[in-house]
């Protein structure tokens, strides 16, 4: 008989991978199932951004810091799991949700100072909701980790 608990924790862990995976990684099933979770995108990544997450593949971890898409995960791989650095690194955009401070008329700007691309606006007005301009984001995190309230994911947006 099939542990349904214990097939759902596992589709949970899947959706966490697959939620956060590295940059230049379109297939995600090509992913699971060629990853030998060697740690060499891990050991060369310069920002330390990519750690071991559930079943031993990496993961992208954006309280450590922002991605600067080098390159230098996917260029360490030795298997058939990433796509070509000339391409997009992939199509994650900042999500702001209703625990941003703005929302309780708190002033924070943390994540607008902490975006490289000035893709966080403000209208005018003290305690004004972040807009995001989705054109500028490249998904890097930079504004995931100075948020006080964790009111930012970075999240597919195709």
């Amino acid at each position: 008989m099939v542990d349904i608990q214990k097939r759902n924790l596992f589709r949970r862990k899947s959706e966490l991978i697959i939620n956060n995976l590295m940059p230049w990684v379109d297939d995600k099933q090509q992913f699971l199932d060629n990853c030998t979770q060697c740690k060499s995108c891990i050991t060369s990544c310069p920002e330390n951004i990519i750690v071991k997450g559930d079943g031993g593949f990496p993961v992208i971890d954006f309280s450590l810091g922002e991605c600067t898409f080098c390159g230098k995960c996917a260029e360490s791989c030795q298997e058939d799991i990433f796509v070509a650095t000339t391409q997009q690194a992939w199509h994650k955009k900042a999500v702001i949700s209703h625990a941003c401070l703005a929302f309780e008329n708190v002033y924070c700007r943390s994540c607008g100072e902490s975006c490289p691309e000035e893709a966080l606006s403000f209208q005018i007005g003290i305690n004004a909701v972040p807009e995001i301009n989705l054109d500028k984001c490249n998904g890097c995190g930079a504004c995931f980790s100075p948020c006080p309230t964790s009111a930012i994911s970075i999240e597919e947006n195709r």
